[in-house]
């Protein structure tokens, strides 16, 4: 397929990529700082480090002190901004009118080479990171998902949540930052990224010039990921909620791994919008709830299938044999060649919507560097998608949707999950 932008990939002599994607018909431009790091490079004793250590890049360097010096030089120029850490990445962004590049640039490069990690600053930014996490306490859908990767992944990186736990952050030193930051954020383990209405030249000569004395390095590697499973698996965390939210999770693939298309195909006949499959019985036909969707989550080790839903407490039960009646029944009867071309087309039409965006831009190509070192557009995705067949979707129903490979974790009012183990069969 052919590609909408052009799009330069450079590598410095330090190690350090620079993706630019300029955009023509657009007046904004979206800077964005990734560094190859993320919970998954943790040990349990500083398990959250990488999220805490994201809140303190934005509390000061040495050009700009505070967190005000930072904060209001984007927010007066009318700058979206922000950053975020997960498993296998931790970013750093703000999008602004184009013509504000050069003050982005300088913001976002700063804040990445130049942060101070003040003691002070840590002491103060902890009780924030702690309220963080006590806000997604309080929230059902990020609980059951970080049970999900629990049970999916038990006590390893893989499994443990990126916030970290409240005893964990409140114990740690700045000394720990200090390490973790030198040995992480390195030229080698740095990818950055601008789409927008740039110059690539320009912006290449600048960004040569802001890092180079950028640490040097060698990139940590991260454990190896153990999966084992003899058949299905519940987890229930009781919690007294108005509604009951669950995931049905399969082991599957890795993002390198192209069966994650036709995986992804079937994501969208099942769960993706209103008029897929689960979304007419659930939701339509039922009642049950007011969510439910699938999706297909992949790593560079690690993948899960899912379908997710929130429903009555009184009909839980209900719902998982709904949901696990519609999986039966793709796994005897397969899907038709009508939903295939559907799902199909969603996926092209929801992609050319994205690809008006700097910001999606920046991300998708700079994340392709980042994890496979060159750049995979999302033409050449979609290029893959439209050759997903019906036997490609048979396959990997085949090999997915086991019993062996299927985990259910449930918030909710519940204590005992044998009722709900009982429904998990194929």
């Amino acid at each position: 397929m052919e590609r909408t932008y052009n799009f330069q990939l450079d590598t410095f002599d330090s190690g350090l990529r620079l993706v630019t994607v300029p955009m023509q018909g657009t007046k904004t431009v979206t800077v964005m700082v990734m560094a190859g790091t993320g919970s998954k490079y943790e040990t349990k004793d500083i398990n959250g480090i990488s999220h805490f250590l994201e809140h303190m890049m934005f509390k000061g360097t040495t050009k700009r002190p505070g967190p005000l010096d930072i904060s209001r030089e984007l927010d007066g120029i009318g700058a979206q901004y922000n950053a975020f850490t997960n498993k296998e990445m931790t970013a750093y962004y703000a999008k602004a009118s184009s013509d504000k590049l050069d003050v982005v640039m300088d913001v976002v490069f700063d804040i990445y080479l130049n942060s101070k990690f003040e003691e002070a600053g840590i002491q103060t930014e902890r009780h924030v990171v702690v309220e963080e996490i006590n806000m997604y306490h309080d929230e059902p859908r990020w609980i059951v998902a970080d049970t999900l990767e629990k049970l999916l992944y038990g006590d390893q990186p893989a499994g443990w949540s990126i916030a970290g736990g409240k005893e964990t952050i409140l114990g740690l030193k700045r000394q720990q930052f200090v390490d973790y930051f030198n040995s992480h954020y390195i030229a080698s383990n740095t990818v950055i990224s601008i789409a927008g209405d740039i110059d690539s030249v320009v912006v290449k000569e600048k960004v040569q010039k802001y890092f180079e004395n950028i640490r040097q390095g060698s990139k940590v590697e991260k454990l190896a990921v153990t999966e084992k499973q003899s058949g299905s698996q519940v987890e229930i965390f009781n919690k007294a909620t108005d509604q009951t939210h669950f995931i049905l999770g399969f082991r599957a693939f890795n993002t390198y791994d192209d069966r994650k298309y036709p995986l992804g195909v079937l994501a969208s006949i099942l769960g993706g919008g209103m008029s897929s499959r689960l979304f007419s019985e659930v939701r339509e036909k039922r009642g049950l709830g007011y969510y439910v969707s699938a999706s297909l989550e992949t790593q560079t080790d690690t993948g899960f299938f899912e379908v997710d839903a929130g429903v009555n407490n009184d009909r839980a039960l209900e719902a998982v044999s709904v949901i696990m009646e519609e999986l039966r029944k793709i796994k005897n009867d397969g899907v038709t060649e009508a939903e295939l071309k559907r799902a199909i087309d969603r996926t092209i039409g929801g992609t050319a919507l994205a690809l008006e965006h700097s910001d999606f831009l920046a991300q998708n190509l700079g994340g392709s560097v980042l994890f496979e070192n060159k750049i995979l557009t999302p033409e050449d995705d979609l290029d893959k998608i439209k050759a997903v067949t019906l036997e490609d979707v048979r396959s990997v129903v085949d090999e997915i949707f086991k019993e062996d490979k299927l985990n259910l974790a449930i918030v909710g009012p519940f204590k005992d999950s044998e009722p709900f183990k009982k429904l998990l069969t194929l």
